[in-house]
């Protein structure tokens, strides 16, 4: 699993008029190449009138699947593009759909490229991009005493606190970084005088904007 990556936040959609021309950008997170192919199913099925509805997507840890289709422009000037934008900003797991309604005027290779490009970066601005990042889950088992200096220290530290049990004691269920687990522990011992009992929980990813 990768310690962390960039992705588009969910489903979104953005339109630009260049030269009388619309385009609007439809994006969205996928799991899968099906997953994809059904988006980009769902926005042609929208749109049956549409001049154009190009398509590109990048999926996978190390961008395995890569696809890009024109879909009746000249070869090169509307799935590439869109594909290199994916590319440049490193966006997994993302598919873009780019809706053209022609509007009379022709753009010419370097203005469709420049046009398809525009629209989909456009369309992730107006989406939004999320930085993925594994962590740990890790349980600090602290008697009440402990809980007011182990709450503020949390809330001003790099650890996210996920939740807090009330029980016969106290158990704070904070997230780590998976590569950096042991200096939580070693932290939070020395904060606690040795007195807390840390277990370990599951791995997850956690989700922080992007600006």
């Amino acid at each position: 699993m990768l310690q962390s990556y960039y992705t588009v936040k969910g489903r979104g959609d953005h339109e630009i008029i260049i030269q009388k021309s619309r385009f609007i950008s439809y994006i969205n997170r996928v799991e899968s190449e099906e997953d994809a192919q059904a988006f980009i199913a769902k926005i042609k099925k929208m749109h049956p009138n549409a001049n154009h509805n190009c398509s590109a997507y990048m999926i996978g840890e190390h961008n395995q699947i890569q696809k890009a289709n024109d879909d009746g422009e000249p070869s090169g000037t509307a799935g590439v593009p869109m594909l290199e934008v994916l590319k440049k900003r490193d966006l997994k797991d993302t598919v873009v759909v780019v809706t053209r309604y022609f509007g009379g005027i022709k753009l010419g290779g370097g203005g469709l490229i420049r046009a398809y490009g525009k629209a989909t970066s456009e369309g992730i601005n107006a989406t939004g991009v999320v930085e993925r990042r594994l962590m740990r889950l890790m349980r600090t088992k602290i008697d009440y005493t402990w809980l007011g200096k182990v709450e503020n220290e949390l809330r001003s530290s790099i650890y996210p606190i996920k939740e807090i049990h009330y029980l016969d004691q106290v158990e704070v269920e904070t997230y780590a970084v998976e590569q950096e687990k042991e200096k939580f522990v070693e932290w939070m011992t020395e904060l606690t005088n040795g007195q807390a009992i840390l277990t370990e929980g599951d791995v997850v990813y956690l989700e922080e904007d992007v600006k």
